[in-house]
């Protein structure tokens, strides 16, 4: 396949996937459909959420490297800007860098779980004592198959939002999904970008 054949293919194939990214992490600020987290964000909202791994890493971007990356690909003559194919290998370096970005948030999203209000239970409260927090944090060096990812059963731990664990799990996977394609991505055009830079033309050739 022609270099500028195949930016043009990657340029397009990371349209959705900014669009998939943006949804998700957007919709991550009504935890469980709710809108009262989002009024406290500091006591109520899951962290890593405000980082914006999916709207500004494997988003914004992600999205200038895609317009730049697919623009250099209908270049006329396929492949006939090294300028162009040599300016897809930078912007494809900051999608890189923006993908790896929402994918580590949306790591430490999942293992260290969703901030939400539970019962927390002590000496003084046995009976537990409603508390917004962490219930199932743990660091990433700790990370095990005991983890709460493994055991649907201790879901229900969150009282509020309701099904915020599930809500948390799904929706970081599909940031964490749509930025390691974009990382694959980006990764391909750095090779294909420094190929058609080095080799100019395809056409031309014949």
């Amino acid at each position: 396949m022609c270099t500028g054949k195949c930016a043009k293919f990657i340029g397009y194939a990371l349209y959705p996937l900014v669009v998939i990214s943006l949804i998700a992490n957007i919709i991550q600020f009504f935890p469980g459909w709710e809108t009262q987290p989002i009024s406290n964000p500091a006591e109520q909202m899951t962290p890593e959420v405000l980082f914006m791994g999916g709207i500004i890493g494997s988003g914004i971007l992600v999205l200038i490297p895609a317009i730049h990356i697919q623009a250099t690909g209908r270049e006329k003559g396929c492949c006939n800007n090294r300028c162009g194919m040599f300016l897809s290998i930078i912007f494809a370096a900051i999608g890189v860098a923006g993908s790896v970005y929402g994918f580590a948030t949306s790591v430490v999203g999942m293992v260290k779980g969703p901030v939400c209000l539970f019962s927390l239970k002590n000496e003084t409260y046995p009976d537990g004592i409603p508390t917004w927090g962490r219930p199932f944090s743990t660091e990433l060096a700790q990370f095990s198959n005991e983890s709460y990812l493994f055991n649907q059963n201790v879901w229900k731990t969150c009282e509020y939002p309701q099904d915020v664990a599930m809500f948390n799990v799904v929706l970081f996977s599909i940031v964490l999904s749509t930025s390691a394609i974009s990382l694959v991505l980006c990764a391909i055009q750095m090779l294909n970008g420094l190929f058609g830079c080095c080799c100019g033309t395809c056409r031309d050739k014949n």
